[in-house]
């Protein structure tokens, strides 16, 4: 990890990842080099190493980034719209906005999913940044359930796993055949059923 920090170090992250997301969207996480990273960023090896201790610590950097994003942009959306139009489709709606850039990141995660699934040691740290993603997911999910009158009848994580399954299996589709499925539209219709089918009202004795 970094060593020291000086005033110039966040401006040196910043460039390194937006680096590192064009390389490995262009070549794949497993043909993508630290070379052509430092290149593009403007950087040499030194500063690269300076930062990251290999290629997998700065995709789970770009990992950390991208989801931090996400729930912040979910969030910040969910605080604009009242109580009162918090419905099931409305909650459903916010979970399945794709922002334009969004393929992007889908190649890269893909990409390194494919990675992980062949080499069981990138497989344990990847379930496990999944996995913190999970439980600040599950929480925001409830609290948003909770603010519509609602609550899950299964565990929250374990719906965030079928929410990430539907909207990044609709995404692949939607990126193949973009003239035929917009990105978003096809769990934008789905996902408001899945919700409607696993929660009741939360004051329901069960």
């Amino acid at each position: 990890m970094p060593k020291g920090t000086t005033k110039r170090r966040p401006q040196t992250l910043a460039r390194l990842l937006d680096a590192a997301l064009e390389v490995f969207a262009e070549s794949g996480f497993g043909a993508a080099r630290i070379e052509e990273v430092c290149r593009r960023a403007g950087y040499t090896r030194g500063a690269f190493y300076s930062n990251f201790s290999s290629k997998e610590e700065l995709f789970f950097a770009l990992f950390d980034a991208h989801a931090a994003r996400e729930l912040e942009r979910i969030g910040r959306l969910a605080a604009r719209t009242d109580d009162r139009d918090l419905s099931v489709a409305r909650i459903a709606a916010l979970l399945a906005h794709v922002e334009p850039d969004e393929r992007t990141w889908y190649l890269v995660t893909t990409e390194f999913t494919l990675y992980a699934i062949r080499d069981p040691r990138a497989a344990v740290r990847l379930a496990a940044h999944d996995a913190r993603l999970r439980e600040e997911a599950a929480a925001l999910l409830g609290a948003l359930l909770a603010r519509a009158g609602l609550r899950a009848r299964g565990d929250l994580a374990e719906l965030v796993r079928v929410v990430v399954a539907l909207r990044e299996g609709a995404l692949g589709q939607s990126y193949v055949e973009p003239d035929v499925l917009a990105p978003g539209a096809l769990a934008g219709q789905f996902l408001p059923f899945l919700l409607d089918a696993v929660t009741e009202p939360a004051d329901d004795p069960g």
